[in-house]
Formats: structure tokens, C-alpha cells, sequence
């Protein structure tokens, strides 16, 4: 399963709209209540824009196009074609009853990411994590990487300064972390996903993930599954764990550790899906496939249970 989505003639590479700031605490619930808020989502739309209404956010303009940017890449916020609308992962996480206002649980964090990096709408983010190969890198290499994509797809007014100022963003967004010198300016860093070796080089933490949740791995392998596979009953591993795209790839997960996991898949989707080793063949079963308000449905009540067994 090779990913074909940098191929389309359709796609619209995205390497700027966060005006260079990256996502920070905050910023999500900002943005969902101020959408949750309008009277329309054409009044939704204004409130990003408007002079009167950008003051009730606090920040300055640019900043307020950074929330809306994130918001929407996140997951939060969804764009339609008359403004702005909250959009499921928002309510779930934010709305009444929300199973982590003030994004406390690990959980919230990996599925935000997953919203981040799963889907190709921020470009420099879906390859980093999906198409580069590598380990450890230094940013100009992936700077050099992504402008060498954009020649061959014949991307146009795609500059290296713009690539550039993109990866620098992306990079904070998830190096850093409470308690840092640069703690209000990362959301994502406490996942662990990328590290800094010294002041110029980075890598990708590829491994186990205690913190993420098997209820999370399977919302995201299911929603994953839907997107690329959606009329076959079974997956083979090699692309659940590296296919752009996979909980394997999305997740920095290694084999061990995502064995482990579709081991216990039976019992977390309720045999909606198992895992089987037959004759050398490794691959997951999906026995059915719930709708996507089941599955969202599904995803709540479990995030709720979860906090519940915690604060007992």
C-alpha cells in the first residue's frame, strides 16, 4: 500500500498559514468556543478576520490566523464551504460534558496528533512523519528533501525560505514541553516524538508509546483502514505498521510494539476486529465496520470510562 497522495494532480501542498507560530496551550479551546459561539458559520469565520472580534482572543492578529490554522489542522475546527463549523474531535474534547477540556490526558494529545499528521493537509508534517526515511536528520536536509518533492510534482511559488520557516514551526511544535524554557510555545512535545541530539540535529523517536492508549491506536487503525482500504476485510501488517499513513508511521511505533497491540485488538473493538498468524500470513481481520458516528461514539465512551477509572 503505497501512498499516492503527494501524486495527485488535486493536491495543494500547504507550507505556510501558522504565521511561524507553533501550536500552543490554549489555542484549541479558544478557537472551539469562539466558532461554538457565532450565530453562523459565515459569522464563525469573521471572528478570525474582524478587527472587533480578534480582541476578544487577546493576541495579535497574526496570532489569531496561527489559532485558526492549527484549529483546523487539529481536527477541532472543520472549514465548509459557508465559513466554520466545530467539528466532532472539538465537541468530544471541549464540548459539554467534554472528555478533556484542558487537554490533561495523554489520550487528547495523541489523537490531536493523529488529526496533525495522519492527514496530508499540512505537508511538511504528513512527510516528515509518513515519507521521510531516515532517523536523525538536520532541518536544511529536510528543507533540501521537500523542495526536490516540489520540482517533481511541479509545485508552483513553493520557496525555501517558506519551507524553511515551516519545518523551524513544525519542529518547536513538538520539541519542547512544560516546564521549559519553551513550554508556551509546544503542545505536542510531551509525546516524546521528536528529540534533539545537539543544537543543530533532531530525530524521530521511533518505539514503544506506554502513553498512547490501545483504545486510540484502534480508533486511529480503524479511521485509517476506512481511508485506504475501506472495502477489504483484512489488512496485512506490513501496512498497519508501515504504510503512509499507518498507526505505525503516524505514531513511531516499533513491531514489537504494535504486535502487542493487535493482539489485544479483539478484545478492545469487541471482535470487531482480530488479529490472526496463519501459515506465516500476519494480518488483521475486520469482521465489521462500524459507521463513523459508532465509532466516535465508541471513542467517547471509552475516553469518559478511562477518566472515570483514573480519578477513582
Amino acid at each position: 500500500m503505497k501512498s499516492h497522495i503527494f501524486k495527485s494532480q488535486g493536491y495543494k501542498p500547504t507550507f505556510s498559514g501558522h504565521e511561524t507560530f507553533p501550536l500552543r496551550y490554549g489555542w484549541l479551546q479558544k478557537a472551539y468556543r469562539a466558532v461554538r459561539d457565532a450565530p453562523s458559520p459565515a459569522d464563525a469565520a469573521h471572528v478570525f478576520r474582524d478587527a472587533q472580534t480578534i480582541a476578544h482572543f487577546g493576541v495579535g492578529r497574526n496570532m489569531v490566523s496561527a489559532i485558526r490554522y492549527w484549529s483546523i489542522a487539529a481536527g477541532v475546527i472543520d472549514e465548509t464551504d459557508d465559513g466554520l463549523e466545530v467539528a466532532w474531535l472539538g465537541d468530544m474534547l471541549f464540548g459539554k460534558d467534554g472528555t478533556d477540556p484542558f487537554l490533561e490526558e495523554d489520550a487528547s494529545l495523541w489523537l490531536l496528533h493523529w488529526h496533525l499528521v495522519g492527514r496530508p493537509r499540512i505537508t511538511s508534517a504528513y512527510w516528515l512523519f509518513n515519507e521521510f526515511r531516515g532517523g536523525s536528520f538536520v532541518r536544511q536536509d529536510l528543507v533540501a528533501a521537500l523542495l526536490q518533492l516540489a520540482r517533481e510534482r511541479d509545485w508552483s511559488r513553493v520557496a525555501s525560505t517558506t519551507v524553511d520557516r515551516d519545518l523551524q514551526c513544525l519542529l518547536r511544535t513538538y520539541i519542547g514541553g512544560r516546564g521549559t524554557a519553551e513550554a508556551g510555545d509546544s503542545i505536542l512535545a510531551e509525546l516524546g516524538l521528536v528529540r534533539p541530539m545537539d543544537r543543530h540535529r533532531s530525530r524521530l523517536s521511533r518505539g514503544r508509546k506506554p502513553s498512547l492508549p490501545d483504545s486510540i491506536f484502534a480508533h486511529c487503525f480503524n479511521t485509517f483502514w476506512n481511508s485506504h482500504a475501506s472495502d477489504q476485510s483484512t489488512m496485512s501488517f506490513e501496512n498497519v505498521a508501515y504504510a503512509p499513513g499507518s498507526p505505525g508511521r503516524v505514531f513511531l511505533l516499533d513491531e514489537d510494539d504494535i504486535i502487542e497491540r493487535l493482539e489485544q485488538l479483539e478484545d478492545v473493538t469487541e471482535g470487531a476486529m482480530a488479529w490472526s498468524e496463519t501459515a506465516g500470513l500476519r494480518q488483521v481481520i475486520r469482521h465489521k465496520k462500524p459507521s463513523l458516528k459508532q465509532a466516535h461514539r465508541r471513542l467517547r465512551d471509552e475516553l469518559l470510562s478511562s477518566a472515570h477509572r483514573e480519578a477513582a
